[in-house]
């Protein structure tokens, strides 16, 4: 889930293997620099279609055409929309998530970061990035960047569709009044790792775009920008098409 470069450190894609295999109680601890830390069991990765959240479910009734999944964990999304006869290619920078993949039958599979040039060869008419997947960008500065390379990704008219989700509710005092440094970093940009028994994995950054930042930055690399769901966790579902 991570977007730097794939290292033997793979709590994820070991957890999942292990989940995969038969350890139903598989269980990944999350740590962040703005939360305690998270029991992440590896069986949610695995979910079916009415086990994910209407706003995944929708965002795969919204697919069209070749479909690229970034990020894609276990395959749950790409298995889904290859039932349903799309095209799909699904990419994540853990080896394990890769390796179960293709176990569970997902076609085409790669273990890529987002910005390997090998992607660019081809071209989708729509990026699935699910699972607050805007994240994999990292940084504020990794959005616009990201979204200028998405660019290279998208046959003309494609479109991506994201789910990420405005934080500022963690910086909220006992009065509903946000406190966070102005001057700091932007407050959606998060420190991971991510731990899986004794193996813990590099430390990545994870953005969450509240929905004002995503559509001023998506405006500026060319998108139209159509919000098309919420949930009342704050998450939102976008659809970022190539203007022209």
């Amino acid at each position: 889930m991570s977007s730097s470069s794939p290292t033997s450190q793979d709590p994820l894609g070991h957890a999942l293997l292990a989940y995969q295999r038969g350890k139903q109680n598989a269980t990944i601890t999350v740590h962040s620099n703005v939360a305690e830390e998270e029991p992440l069991p590896a069986a949610y990765f695995f979910r079916s279609l009415w086990e994910m959240p209407e706003l995944e479910r929708t965002a795969l009734t919204e697919c069209r055409g070749r479909v690229l999944d970034l990020g894609a964990g276990a395959g749950c999304h790409s298995l889904e929309l290859q039932s349903r006869g799309f095209e799909v290619k699904a990419v994540d920078i853990s080896p394990g998530a890769v390796q179960v993949m293709q176990e569970r039958g997902v076609g085409q599979v790669a273990c890529h970061d987002i910005y390997d040039p090998a992607l660019t060869k081809e071209k989708y008419d729509t990026v699935l990035m699910l699972m607050n997947g805007i994240g994999l960008a990292g940084t504020l500065e990794g959005l616009e960047r990201f979204l200028q390379h998405a660019h290279q990704l998208l046959a003309p008219g494609g479109q991506i569709l994201a789910t990420s989700s405005d934080i500022s509710y963690l910086y909220e005092d006992e009065d509903g009044a946000l406190v966070f440094d102005l001057n700091g970093p932007y407050y959606g940009e998060v420190e991971y790792t991510m731990q899986y028994e004794e193996e813990a994995g590099a430390t990545f950054h994870w953005i969450f775009a509240d929905p004002s930042l995503l559509q001023d930055c998506a405006e500026a690399a060319g998108y139209q920008v159509e919000f098309l769901d919420e949930d009342d966790q704050q998450q939102y579902l976008v659809r970022l098409t190539l203007k022209g």
